[in-house]
């Protein structure tokens, strides 16, 4: 849940906006059409939970939510959809964390079930949002182990893709991530590195790194592309095409220079050979990063940027 795609970036939305699935058949759109963004019924039920997070703050407990039958039944098929598309494309660190993760296959887990079972394993906890989050607040929160997460599952009309981070794609994704040591560290260091950063355009270079890796990574495992970035381990019909993407290999500097679309399929993934390169790598960006960095890696300044 991090700010919306910079201004820098619209070119690449132009160019794959087509690329969203916006009917159940996998009928690629504009993002618009899909029926999460434009059914009124929907809109306001996934208002009502968002609003649980108007002043919230982070750490505190998460209201309990009175999910309906038709929000299970979405998730009965979600889960069932998502874990065996995971048992073929998911890299083994995911399916070894998965085991750790309560991840229940007939109803929606709430927040404070999954927090306890990750505070359990890594330390970690779920904190509340209702939607977007302001870089700072969300990566920095990561410093301290809390993960914004959403209380709204996505629309049942196109249960295996969602324009928007739900409830499947934390507890699915992240869940599974923060129940896992090495993952939680690479999470920590990312939050270090935010907390002790003001420059909103340095912190959208961590912003941008976070999504090539924790939210689209992939790890390369006898010779064929895993994923184990959280948007796609949530992602049905996207985790099933990893050998339709363009995957480069791991590489800072080609990460902040590669557009993307927050709400379609990514054109472009980055591939490491395995976790530990992932957090060896991160961390010798994050640690030479300052508030003067922007400029010595070539980043314009955009001025200041929408949160929702």
């Amino acid at each position: 849940m991090h700010e919306s795609v910079p201004a820098g970036k619209m070119q690449c939305v132009g160019e794959t906006r087509a690329r969203t699935p916006v009917a159940a058949d996998g009928r690629l759109g504009v993002p618009a059409e899909h029926p999460g963004l434009s059914d009124p019924h929907y809109l306001r039920r996934r208002r009502s939970l968002a609003a649980m997070a108007r002043g919230h703050r982070v750490g505190d407990p998460a209201p309990l939510v009175e999910y309906s039958a038709s929000e299970d039944r979405t998730w009965r098929t979600i889960h069932r959809a998502l874990w065996s598309a995971q048992e073929e494309h998911a890299c083994r660190a995911v399916l070894d964390a998965r085991e750790q993760t309560p991840i229940p296959a007939h109803r929606i887990p709430q927040h404070a079930e999954v927090g306890a079972a990750l505070r359990r394993s890594t330390g970690f906890q779920f904190t509340l949002a209702g939607g977007v989050v302001a870089n700072k607040r969300f990566l920095g929160s990561m410093a301290d182990g809390y993960f914004h997460a959403v209380q709204f599952v996505r629309h049942p009309a196109v249960p295996l893709f969602t324009p928007e981070p739900d409830v499947v794609h934390d507890v699915f994704g992240h869940g599974i991530h923060l129940s896992c040591p090495a993952f939680a560290d690479i999470y920590r260091s990312i939050g270090r590195a935010a907390r002790r950063i003001d420059d909103a355009d340095v912190l959208q270079m961590i912003s941008d790194v976070y999504w090539f890796t924790l939210e689209y990574g992939v790890l390369e495992e006898d010779g064929t592309p895993k994923a184990y970035g959280a948007a796609l381990l949530s992602s049905f019909g996207e985790i099933r095409r990893l050998g339709l993407s363009h995957v480069r290999a791991l590489d800072i500097e080609a990460m902040l220079t590669t557009p993307y679309d927050i709400s379609g399929y990514q054109p472009v993934l980055f591939s490491a050979r395995c976790l530990h390169e992932v957090a060896d790598t991160l961390n010798g960006f994050l640690e030479q990063l300052d508030d003067g960095s922007a400029s010595r890696f070539g980043r314009t300044p955009r001025g200041a940027r929408s949160t929702g």
